[in-house]
């Protein structure tokens, strides 16, 4: 068993998240007097027959209630939680147990090594996280596990790939999370129909959607996946605030972790990787495909108009044009459009195992 946290024990905190930590502490105190008790907040995680990755977060709550799925809710709701930090919990997985403690922000990030004669079946398969001494807080964090016959992966960024969000632009991006109402939210046209397409062509292809935004929006974005009818898949997002090392984490080494986190889980697929030039998804994505040669089966950007791009970043020029991503990808096919439909027509040529995509009859793409 591996227990990995987004934090290094062995360093010491910067003083920002020691400030932090002393103000959870409190706030926890107060709040378990007042009769409040852990509960937890299941993510989606993933895995092969024999090891999985387990997630989740523990919160405190009054005792007896539970957050109701509410999806078209203003963003800052998703803010107002307790983190529980320290807590014991129980994760239960096919025929394994196992006890471990949440993070300094509640977090459980947990691999798991399966029994060899008790290996998972491929699929989504239920995780129980419980904490200990307060078995009404449990909750049940799926797991997608993924044959070791599966070749193609899919690696979607959220941003401006799959939703309009014009992040991270200061103003706009608070709005965007804060504000507005889930069901506001758009999708990027034709992104919808090409993730349908493309699961439909591959069906055992896990789809995981890595973002920089903030695990409490988790439960919002799954709804936006769903309502628009983007494939399941796990959400891999961050913890915003003060960590072990600065004020803020670092949203690129959070996908250069998170994308090296699936080569590793995964060593026999090939991944097409799927973001937008209105942030750094296309370097992010060249390093990836020099750190893991022959992993990349191919980079799909959507391409952002000049006003996007100011919407984006501030600037009418994306952050990597798609000369510098084709020289920065090599062999590998880089593919460019503005839109799902126009990366579905390059995809068509580019890969082999989607050669078939959008065939005649098929439904969403032209």
């Amino acid at each position: 068993m591996t227990v990995t946290t987004s934090d290094h024990p062995s360093q010491r905190p910067h003083l920002a998240a020691r400030f932090e930590d002393r103000l959870v502490a409190r706030q926890s105190r107060l709040l378990r007097r007042a009769g409040w008790r852990p509960r937890v907040e299941p993510f989606s995680g993933y895995g092969t027959p024999e090891r999985v990755r387990v997630l989740a977060r523990v919160v405190l709550a009054p005792e007896g209630r539970r957050t109701t799925p509410v999806l078209d809710t203003r963003g800052f709701r998703n803010f107002f939680t307790a983190q529980a930090p320290g807590e014991r919990v129980r994760v239960d997985v096919g025929s394994l147990s196992v006890e471990v403690v949440s993070d300094r922000g509640g977090y459980v990030d947990v691999e798991l090594d399966l029994p060899d004669d008790a290996p998972l079946a491929p699929g989504w398969q239920p995780a129980t996280v419980s904490p200990v001494g307060s078995p009404g807080g449990s909750a049940s964090s799926p797991v997608l596990v993924v044959d070791h016959s599966t070749e193609l992966g899919v690696v979607s960024d959220i941003d401006d790939t799959t939703m309009v969000t014009a992040v991270p632009r200061l103003l706009l991006a608070a709005w965007n999370t804060f504000v507005r109402h889930a069901s506001a939210r758009r999708a990027v046209d034709g992104m919808p129909e090409l993730y349908r397409e493309i699961a439909t062509t591959r069906p055992d292809a896990p789809f995981v959607y890595v973002s920089t935004g903030a695990w409490n929006t988790a439960r919002t974005l799954r709804g936006f996946l769903a309502r628009n009818g983007y494939p399941a898949g796990p959400l891999l997002l961050t913890d915003w605030g003060p960590s072990n090392s600065g004020w803020f984490r670092s949203g690129v080494q959070h996908k250069d972790a998170s994308l090296d986190g699936l080569m590793q889980a995964f060593p026999h697929m090939r991944w097409l990787l799927i973001g937008d030039d209105g942030q750094h998804d296309p370097d992010i994505y060249a390093r990836a495909v020099k750190r893991w040669p022959g992993r990349v089966a191919a980079v799909a950007i959507r391409e952002l108009t000049p006003a996007q791009q100011v919407l984006a970043h501030g600037a009418t020029t994306p952050t990597a044009t798609s000369e510098e991503v084709d020289r920065a990808t090599g062999a590998v096919p880089s593919l460019g459009a503005g839109d799902g439909f126009g990366l579905a027509e390059q995809l068509r040529d580019a890969l082999p195992e989607l050669r078939s995509l959008g065939a005649p009859g098929a439904p969403g793409l032209p």
